[in-house]
């Protein structure tokens, strides 16, 4: 079992686990409305015995006479009497008999039609586990993928980059060699490999550690880029001096000295900024008798706030080196999942209407994906003139006006060599356009 199976099955396991927890509640929750309507019959059933009662006492009342059984005008006129007095009997049950009655049954119904939900609900849940399968194991993930991209040994090669490149990035450089020499990557590829990832690198590794709460290395980075810091506004050399400090305090009164020496000197060019926040600070001894566990800061001892730091390092440290902080093998494996299912249905559509041909012929995806914002990396240039998006065979030019349009735009307006600006009445030489990057 491959990982791709490894993983639909978890996820189909997941919604399965869903199902099965709504069945114990429903299970749970029908045997008390059952044990409910149980003891609301066996109410009823009491008062219809006691109303039964009643009456069979009345009936017996009516029948007895004045004389003597022997008599015949007894007996004719006991029987006279009867006759007379049974249509007069009393109602066989009470108004608050009936009332009990309709309360009882009330309750049943609602209870039935509770349950009869819940049991539909259910049912469409059910239901959908089949979906659920149908949607994990789909038939054919490959369909979607051009088979002949990697028949270009220059495509092969970037992708074995952009994995080996991955690695380096993890730490993992044992890996990324291995992979290099597999898949017998020229010397200057394999350098190009480890030049480029060796900043990222070191910065993994601070992260690393900061959520190991080690600040030494991350201390002594800031400080190595302390002004650019400053110059961008980045809170990060702040935070990680005021969790050096807040370390040093959660250590007892044994360590107060150090941590007021240690605020002296590292909070001095940060006093005007973070005033405020620093006498903040400070107030924490107070609590050290009892110990900061036990006090308002204790929020600093929290792994979450860690972590957070963590981030915020390998954020800030990445802009200012300029660095993406995701791979390129992470970028294209995410955007791809994100994309996957969409293109599985217009495939699927295609295949229908016998339109396939279309998949294949173009460069270009036959719908347009709404990635998320973080996979978005430069703008997107549409032609003014054609209203088509720019690409590696239509780039965008920019005229000697300053204007910009895409090449094939440049060539339908163009006379010759001719050009007349569409936006300004400035005639140029259409060779003199110049292509520009987004």
């Amino acid at each position: 079992m491959d990982n791709n199976e490894v993983w639909a099955c978890a996820s189909v396991e997941k919604d399965l686990d869903r199902v099965v927890t709504k069945l114990e509640q429903l299970h749970e929750n029908a045997s008390a409305e059952i044990g409910d309507i149980a003891s609301l019959m066996s109410e009823l059933v009491k008062v219809l015995g006691k109303a039964e009662q009643t009456v069979t006492t009345l009936n017996s009342s009516t029948q007895v006479g004045s004389g003597s059984v022997d008599d015949p005008m007894d007996i004719e006129h006991g029987m006279h009497m009867q006759v007379e007095t049974e249509p007069a009997a009393p109602q066989r049950l009470t108004d608050r008999q009936m009332e009990i009655i309709r309360e009882a049954i009330l309750k049943c119904n609602e209870r039935v039609q509770k349950l009869s939900t819940e049991h539909r609900d259910l049912h469409g849940s059910i239901s959908k586990i089949g979906k659920v399968i149908d949607r994990n194991f789909t038939a054919d993930f490959t369909s979607t993928m051009r088979v002949d991209a990697l028949l270009d040994d220059e495509n092969l090669m970037l992708l074995n980059k952009a994995i080996a490149k991955h690695y380096c990035r993890q730490g993992m450089d044992e890996v990324a060699r291995t992979l290099i020499k597999e898949c017998k990557m020229t010397e200057e590829h394999a350098q190009d490999v480890f030049d480029s990832e060796r900043e990222f690198a070191d910065i993994y590794g601070i992260w690393v550690k900061i959520q190991k709460r080690e600040l030494d290395d991350a201390l002594r980075w800031t400080m190595r880029f302390s002004q650019q810091l400053l110059d961008r506004h980045s809170l990060i050399e702040f935070r990680l001096h005021r969790m050096r400090f807040m370390q040093l305090v959660s250590y007892g009164l044994e360590s107060q000295h150090e941590a007021i020496v240690y605020a002296r000197t590292h909070f001095k060019k940060f006093a005007v900024r973070y005033e405020h926040e620093i006498a903040n600070l400070m107030a924490s001894f107070i609590y050290l008798p009892g110990g900061l566990e036990n006090s308002p800061y204790k929020h600093f001892l929290a792994q979450e706030m860690w972590t957070e730091l963590s981030f915020i390092f390998l954020k800030d440290a990445c802009q200012l080196l300029g660095i993406s902080k995701n791979s390129a093998l992470s970028v294209v494996v995410n955007a791809g999942c994100t994309a996957l299912p969409a293109l599985l249905n217009i495939k699927q559509v295609m295949q229908s209407r016998q339109v396939l041909g279309m998949w294949n012929g173009c460069d270009e995806l036959p719908i347009e994906i709404d990635l998320q914002p973080e996979f978005r990396f430069h703008s997107i240039f549409a032609c003014p003139i054609l209203r088509q998006q720019t690409s590696e065979d239509n780039p965008p030019k920019k005229l000697t006006c300053g204007h910009v349009i895409s090449n094939d735009a440049l060539h339908k307006l163009s006379n010759g060599h001719v050009l007349k600006c569409p936006y300004c009445p400035v005639e140029q030489n259409a060779e003199e356009a110049v292509r520009i990057y987004f």
